[in-house]
């Protein structure tokens, strides 16, 4: 579906250039919002039916920080406040990728829920922190990045987090 970007440099020579993505954990009440992968222009997409935190690429003309508040909007329907980073993930061997994507992760609190999922997500749904999902229910290294989350809420490390 996404491919590495390939660029020209000024001096001719040809590079492979990775995506800029990024994950929210949004938290409300001792609770983590999370999605059910959804359909794009109708069709299926990657993981579909599996669960994670908001998140995606970076569009032209805006600020990580701009994404991250645009993304948790159009896939939850929800605002947000407080962002704070926590961890960049460059591992150019993620779980089910096909391509590295640079993964922003980005802590946020939930203010107020004005609309409702894309078509990108089934459905956006609480859970509580103490019960989540099983590892195999998430997409890509989402699990894993939560865990690191509760970690962090039991003994706070200096953030943001590189290479985990």
């Amino acid at each position: 579906m996404y491919s590495v970007i390939t660029c020209t440099f000024e001096d001719g020579g040809d590079t492979s250039l990775r995506h800029v993505v990024l994950t929210t954990i949004v938290i409300k009440n001792n609770q983590i919002l999370l999605g059910k992968r959804g359909k794009y222009n109708g069709k299926p997409i990657y993981e579909y039916g599996k669960w994670g935190p908001p998140g995606g690429f970076l569009e032209r003309n805006e600020t990580i920080v701009q994404a991250a508040t645009r993304e948790v909007l159009e896939e939850s329907g929800w605002t947000i406040k407080n962002l704070k980073l926590f961890r960049i993930n460059d591992n150019p061997n993620r779980p089910a990728e096909d391509r590295q994507n640079v993964d922003f992760i980005y802590l946020a609190d939930a203010v107020k829920k004005i609309g409702e999922p894309d078509e990108e997500v089934q459905e956006a749904k609480w859970f509580p922190l103490d019960n989540l999902l099983s590892e195999k229910d998430f997409a890509f290294d989402h699990y894993k990045n939560i865990q690191l989350y509760l970690e962090y809420l039991k003994k706070p490390f200096p953030l943001p987090i590189y290479n985990y």
